[in-house]
């Protein structure tokens, strides 16, 4: 009896193995991470096309998940607590700076360039007709981490003789779209963003005061310690996303005018990190 009983139980066991699915049986969830730039719930709508897309190609589940700011995005993607990361310039340069290099997969490319920029942003009721302008008016910059919320415009404003104590005020936002909403209520003279968000604002008001130096577009990074196999077929897949039929949709629905995702090294952010050190410059005040 006890031996029929055993064999019942391998053969349900053998059946199960068959219909359900292997994540049952081994881990092969990955983890997607993407930094706070925008609402939560507007990032996951808007990288839900992409994630079907690579679960598809690598035959796998991801997972996407929302970090609560900029230093622990940068803290999870450098002690390699997620497989696949998406960092903006500023946030990949002090990872790398503070927890050594990651497997680069792929970096933006928008409208056929790899290069992005921020703006200077004012409204017509603030009457500021320059940067040099700006002294004595408030200003809103983003997450103190963001690249083109706070790093890049920093230095834009010192090379035209603009402090931080030159402003009336200045204040730390929770995302672009807040800097812009802020400057277009009249809560603030000024701020700066990046140019998708100033191109979604435009139309209600924002005038661009100053553009940005061009810098390496934002990219995807992998775990150190994930297999070279699984590393090799998510940059694969990235890099022949434009090919895919879907493409239009899955990359306009990353940020509007994606026309690729392109190879990337480490050395295409080296004039970033001169700016960055221009920017710790100025913060120390010397």
């Amino acid at each position: 009896m006890l031996k029929l009983k055993s064999k019942t139980v391998t053969c349900v066991i053998v059946c199960l193995f068959f219909i359900l699915p292997s994540s049952v049986f081994s881990d092969n969830t990955l983890i997607l991470q993407i930094h706070p730039y925008l609402p939560s719930s507007e990032l996951l709508s808007k990288f839900s096309p992409l994630i079907k897309y690579l679960e598809t190609r690598l035959e796998s589940d991801i997972v996407c998940n929302i970090s609560k700011d900029y230093e622990e995005h940068i803290n999870l993607v450098g002690n390699d607590k997620v497989d696949i990361a998406y960092l903006g310039p500023v946030s990949y340069v002090k990872m790398v700076k503070n927890f050594g290099s990651k497997p680069l997969l792929a970096r933006l490319e928008v409208k056929g360039s790899p290069l992005f920029q921020g703006v200077i942003v004012t409204y017509k009721s603030a009457a500021v007709e320059s940067v040099q302008k700006l002294k004595g008016k408030s200003f809103a910059f983003g997450d103190p981490n963001s690249t083109m919320s706070y790093i890049v415009p920093l230095t834009v404003l010192n090379d035209h003789g603009i402090k931080l104590d030159d402003l009336a005020k200045h204040s730390f936002l929770s995302g672009h779209s807040n800097v812009a909403l802020g400057v277009l209520m009249g809560d603030f003279d000024a701020g700066a963003v990046k140019e998708e968000v100033f191109h979604e604002y435009k139309d209600r008001g924002l005038i661009a005061l100053e553009w940005t130096p061009r810098i390496s577009e934002h990219l995807f990074v992998a775990k150190s310690s994930l297999p070279g196999s699984i590393i090799n077929a998510l940059r694969v897949a990235l890099l022949s996303l434009k090919d895919d039929p879907d493409a239009g949709r899955i990359m306009s629905s990353i940020k509007q005018g994606v026309t690729a995702l392109v190879p990337v090294e480490d050395r295409d952010y080296e004039n970033l990190r001169d700016i960055m050190k221009k920017a710790e410059k100025i913060s120390a005040g010397k």
